[in-house]
């Protein structure tokens, strides 16, 4: 079969709460590498999203400092609140594919990459997840399941801004306490979870029911505990809108 690529999917790695595995596509001519962390909760654990909330252990993907290979990025399907008491977290209590993107510097990419993954698994306690996965970058198969997992994976992010779904303005008021936002939202019956996410990582969930502002839906989030650094800070804030089966992310330009 002329030009076999590289591709490869690991072995599960199991503990209690589940397991996980990484699936990665054939290396790019410019040594970037996409791939997927898979994540199988058992039933009635959760794993978690990139902001955890107040209890959990986000995903991390890493790469022994001499092999060259840096984390560009890691994506995430719109999450689940779970509230246990006092406590709210954001995740998955379903298998769920985190995609990512990783780059490798100046030097050719070995054939075999080592790289760790670190997960949290939760029920009635929290249980720290670790495994390593040897990645072999020079298996010589077509990467036909890769690319359908990657492929699926990829749909269940949620979608950019569009006209019929954005962010019309984000503006905290003078006090630091709310968050008055302005949404353009597709036509819906269901009102739409709002998880605001501020420059030091706090999650803010709660908001007002919607009111009517021309064209445009107007919610005031609480910003209950913002951090005076936060409040200082106009920039890397991030929101994300779940409208039913769609998801909607967006930085916030802050006035």
């Amino acid at each position: 079969m002329a030009g076999a690529a590289h591709a490869e999917i690991t072995p599960w790695a199991h503990n209690e709460g589940g397991r996980m595995r990484i699936i990665t596509l054939p290396p790019e001519p410019d040594g970037t590498i996409r791939g997927a962390l898979q994540i199988e909760p058992e039933n009635g654990w959760i794993t978690y999203w990139r902001e955890p909330g107040e209890a959990g252990i986000p995903p991390q993907i890493t790469f022994p400092p001499e092999s060259g290979v840096t984390l560009a990025a890691m994506h995430f399907p719109a999450p689940k609140e779970f509230v246990d008491g006092d406590v709210r977290d954001l995740g998955y209590d379903h298998p769920v594919a985190l995609p990512f993107t990783v780059k490798a510097g100046g030097t050719p990419l070995p054939s075999s990459l080592t790289t760790s993954a670190f997960i949290g698994l939760c029920r009635n306690i929290c249980i720290p997840f670790q495994a390593d996965f040897q990645l072999n970058l020079r298996a010589s198969r077509l990467p036909l399941e890769e690319n359908l997992i990657l492929d699926e994976a990829m749909r269940r992010l949620p979608e950019p801004p569009s006209p019929e779904f954005s962010v019309r303005s984000a503006q905290i008021d003078s006090a630091g306490a709310t968050l008055d936002l302005r949404l353009d939202l597709p036509d819906h019956q269901a009102e739409p979870k709002i998880i605001v996410v501020a420059p030091e990582g706090h999650v803010f969930l709660d908001h007002s029911a919607p009111s009517q502002e021309g064209d445009t839906k107007r919610f005031a989030v609480s910003l209950e505990g913002l951090k005076d650094k936060e409040k200082a800070g106009t920039s890397n804030w991030s929101v994300l809108v779940i409208l039913g089966e769609r998801a909607m992310e967006s930085s916030l330009a802050i006035k």
